[in-house]
């Protein structure tokens, strides 16, 4: 069976939003700190389907101050 990469993007996002007890709101205001403008919902609905650029990942990592990641 074909491994989901969408879904592992989305799965590796939000367990490091959780990971730090951030809410979309606030990720939407780390995010701006960086220069990236987006509404919650937008957030929400990009995060739910998974179906982001890798760049927004990376936007999204920096914003929450991730600096390393363990892909297993």
């Amino acid at each position: 069976m074909e491994k989901d990469w969408n879904s592992e993007a989305k799965g590796i996002l939000k367990a490091e939003i959780a990971r730090r007890h951030l809410s979309y709101k606030d990720l939407v205001e780390k995010l701006g700190a960086i220069g990236v403008s987006e509404t919650e919902a937008n957030l929400r609905n990009k995060v739910s389907r998974g179906g982001f650029s890798a760049g927004f990942f990376v936007q999204c990592l920096v914003a929450i101050g991730a600096h390393t990641l363990h892909l297993e």
